[in-house]
């Protein structure tokens, strides 16, 4: 018999391989978030983007007060210095760091950018990054930098993985997925008698290549997919602190129903991130039994010649305790019958609130802008739509998967369509632009419909879209009725349109 017991073997519960895991899809999704952010943050917040930045640090400074002290009440490195380069250089050096850690090299130094980095993204991309997930990201990229070692690099350093800190990741999963049960259940009568299914797929922000399938499946099994989502939100993360084998079971519910998330619609990076603390939830015993013989023999490896590191278990201790008088507030969220989601009570986003679809809708609206380079602005004009990169908008247009990476301006968009224009002002700023075919613009959409010359006018109509049935005569993946219109037709010479952008500074 072989003297030397494997990790699984150990009576202890041990972590390398969790961490390898925790850290290694969280670069994956850093690297996605800042791929987002190369891609989109000029025209969405750049010095010609749809809101600037330098009109946001601006407008906020009035209240905020100096440089000095916004920072420390908004902290983003954008305070100093906020022009096109920095945010470009930003993004690709988050992105470059995020590569870096997906293929698995991290220290404490390297995931203590990321988070400064994105933080300062997070707090200057106003509603673009108004979402739950950041802050999300921003909370489970700070836990991270505390698992590891401050210089070495190797995937599996001679410092063991502080059990503090897996513990918070622990906790962080709990918060994350009672916050979403319970906004659930206090919210919508549809999630109480287990009909929001009938709904959620088709009325979901971005619906993907699935969803349709999924819509139409059998009402017994969509109720018992409401069933399954309480039993992931509201009871698997009760035992995420309990011994093995109840704490195994626990992570794998709740990582089925980010899973099933991820096959039935496009959440952006959510439901992969989500699924980062869920991994705490498994030791090294679970692990060897699913990761190849080679990564196992290197944890394996590691924990035998482990050093133990006092200033790093008293730096995690330390952060436990932090983490936990900010939590105070978060956890009596939970139970207050004025229950919030998606909130930080500190701004550094270190212990936050969350929740998802508190509320259901029923019908999908859906904002289409349309353009003519006719000089006619009547329905009778050659109206021509700007395709979206997710959301539909021709009928026979299959969803695509787009998830996790993120298309904000469809997801703003998903938004407008629940409200009037005049909540989403930066509109008009995009259809100024789209008149003058600004390239910054026209690159938020699938194509442009006048590549040569920019269009005479342009509208947006409000539609209301469904699924169609799997195997119609048109085969058709929609349909769709005309509501209202949205926005009625401007040129780039209307008056008011010119003196509300000049108003607003989006125009000198």
């Amino acid at each position: 018999m072989n003297n030397k017991t494997t990790i699984e073997e150990r009576a202890a519960p041990s972590y390398w391989l969790t961490r390898f895991m925790i850290l290694r899809m969280l670069g994956l999704i850093y690297a996605i978030a800042f791929l987002v952010a190369i891609n989109q943050v000029l025209p969405l917040i750049g010095s010609h983007g749809l809101l600037p930045v330098s009109l946001y640090i601006k407008s906020i400074s009035q209240w905020l007060g100096s440089n000095g002290a916004s920072f420390i009440k908004l902290p983003s490195i954008f305070w100093f210095w906020h022009t096109d380069t920095a945010l470009i250089t930003v993004s690709w050096i988050g992105f470059v760091l995020s590569c870096l850690v997906a293929a698995g090299f991290a220290n404490a130094i390297i995931m203590a950018l990321l988070w400064v980095l994105y933080l300062s993204l997070v707090h200057i991309g106003q509603e673009w990054y108004g979402y739950g997930w950041e802050i999300q990201l921003c909370e489970t990229g700070f836990l991270a930098i505390f698992l590891c070692p401050l210089l070495d690099m190797r995937p599996f350093p001679r410092r063991a993985p502080p059990f503090p800190i897996i513990v918070l990741f622990r906790w962080l999963i709990c918060r994350l997925m009672l916050g979403a049960g319970l906004i659930k259940l206090r919210g919508d009568e549809v999630w109480r008698n287990s009909t929001a299914l009938y709904y959620h797929f088709e009325t979901q922000p971005i619906p993907g290549p699935l969803s349709r399938w999924f819509h139409f499946l059998p009402h017994s099994v969509l109720r018992i997919g409401v069933w399954f989502n309480w039993l992931a939100e509201l009871v698997a993360p009760v035992f995420a602190f309990w011994p093995r084998p109840a704490r195994h079971i626990a992570g794998v519910i709740m990582i089925l129903l980010q899973l099933t998330l991820i096959a039935s619609g496009n959440l952006s990076f959510l439901n992969w991130l989500s699924i980062i603390p869920a991994l705490a939830c498994f030791d090294d015993g679970f692990w060897t039994k699913l990761l190849p013989k080679r990564l196992v023999q290197k944890a394996d490896a590691a924990r035998e010649t482990a050093v133990y590191s006092k200033p790093m278990q008293t730096t995690a201790w330390a952060v436990t305790l932090i983490v936990g008088l900010l939590s105070i507030q978060p956890a009596a969220n939970l139970f207050s019958s004025k229950q919030i989601m998606n909130t930080s009570f500190d701004p550094f986003e270190l212990v936050n609130t969350y929740g998802a679809f508190g509320s259901v809708g029923q019908e999908r609206l859906n904002v289409v802008f349309e353009g003519t380079a006719d000089n006619d602005s009547s329905d009778n004009a050659h109206w021509q739509p700007y395709l979206y990169k997710g959301l539909p908008v021709l009928l026979n247009q299959p969803s695509p998967q787009v998830a996790p990476y993120q298309l904000r301006l469809d997801w703003q968009m998903w938004f407008a369509a629940m409200s009037t224009a005049d909540e989403y002002p930066w509109t008009l700023h995009l259809i100024y632009k789209l008149l003058h075919n600004d390239p910054m613009a026209t690159s938020l959409f699938a194509q442009n419909p006048f590549p040569h010359n920019p269009p005479k006018y342009i509208r947006a109509i409000l539609y209301r879209y469904r699924f169609a049935k799997p195997g119609n005569a048109e085969g058709n993946w929609w349909s769709r009725e005309q509501l209202a219109i949205w926005l009625p037709p401007l040129s780039a010479g209307d008056s008011s349109l010119l003196i509300y952008l000049k108003r607003e500074g989006w125009l000198q």
